[in-house]
């Protein structure tokens, strides 16, 4: 038993320590944080860089040394000619967006729209590689109003689907110019759905009263706990019809070549028929199309990457040091066993 006690003394101890080393960086966070909103950074990175690593790496692995200096002879060539003709490439600005129920990487989206409209010019081009299956109504409207900043501008918009954009996610991509999709990608799902429990029945069951209250004829159409009526049916229906009329004009604000009667139905297609339905202009995926446009063109990668709060940070680190704890005071229990 003396190393069991042994090592429930080192625990507590170490627990304890950490417990108040959070407690005092916690009370300093907060008293640094009063007044101060959240920030973070702009991460840009070249593209062709990238691909021309990737390309280095490939030849120096196959090529012997008289082809990789013939090689190296001609690019030296190819870039003395580029500095010659001394024309200013297009810019190609490339986005990522990774779309969850609440749309939340339009908080970063926002931001690297900021940013690239500063410098961008109509001869340049945006790219977004875009994976969504949609979520809130009101998160996806707002993502996509950050890609109308785009097409405002005057700058041309390719939207590259290579998994899914779909209800919100399709909401986002018909902003684009261009729109290009993996043969398999999924798209479409042009509809709206709403759905919650109720639990009235059990309640009443059990003799439960739940009391709403509302100022105004529709303030509450349906409720998970109250008896649902048919006229609050009715409404909610109504509000559901509204919200997917105006999908439908946004969609054809954009994509005036579609029959929006045959893709409004809420049915998915994959990016073959997906194209046929005028839901997409080309197939491919965004990994041939930019490294293709990395010929031409400068590709920039834009990132912005939110800063953690102090208290974030120390919650990661104290994780991490819980589990080195535990880890060690297991490592210990073990040794005795062994021992």
């Amino acid at each position: 038993m003396d190393f069991l006690l042994e090592y429930a003394g080192f625990l507590a101890r170490a627990v304890t320590i950490l417990l108040v080393i959070i407690v005092i960086l916690s009370v300093a966070t907060a008293m640094r944080s009063r007044g101060r909103t959240r920030s973070g950074e702009l991460m840009v990175s070249s593209l062709n860089e990238f691909y021309s690593d990737l390309k280095n790496t490939v030849e120096h692995s196959v090529l012997d040394k008289t082809q990789l200096k013939a090689l190296k002879k001609a690019n030296k060539v190819k870039q003395q000619q580029e500095k010659k003709s001394a024309a200013e490439k297009k810019r190609i600005y490339v986005l990522d967006f990774d779309g969850d129920i609440k749309a939340s990487a339009a908080d970063n989206l926002r931001h690297e729209i900021t940013a690239l409209l500063a410098v961008a010019k109509p001869s340049d081009e945006v790219v977004l590689r875009l994976e969504s299956g949609g979520g809130m109504v009101h998160s996806y409207g707002l993502a996509a109003s950050q890609l109308v900043r785009i097409r405002d501008a005057k700058i041309p918009l390719t939207v590259c689907v290579d998994k899914v954009a779909a209800s919100g996610g399709y909401m986002m991509a018909c902003i684009g110019d261009k729109i290009l999709s993996a043969p398999f990608a999924v798209l479409g799902s042009i509809g709206v759905v709403a759905q919650l429990p109720n639990i009235h029945r059990l309640l009443k069951k059990n003799n439960i009263d739940v009391e709403i209250l509302t100022a105004g004829e529709h303030k509450r159409t349906l409720t998970m706990l109250g008896e649902n009526t048919e006229q609050g049916r009715k409404k909610f229906l109504e509000d559901l019809q509204t919200t997917h009329d105006l999908f439908k004009q946004f969609v054809v604000q954009y994509r005036p070549q579609l029959d929006i009667n045959a893709v409004a139905t809420g049915e998915i297609w994959l990016g073959t028929d997906a194209q046929q339905q005028q839901l997409v202009d080309q197939l491919q995926t965004s990994d041939e199309y930019l490294s293709a446009c990395a010929a031409s063109a400068d590709l920039y990668a834009l990132q912005f990457v939110q800063k953690k709060s102090l208290q974030e940070r120390v919650g990661l680190t104290a994780g991490a040091a819980a589990e080195h704890i535990a880890d060690k005071g297991w490592e210990r229990l073990q040794r005795r066993f062994i021992g």
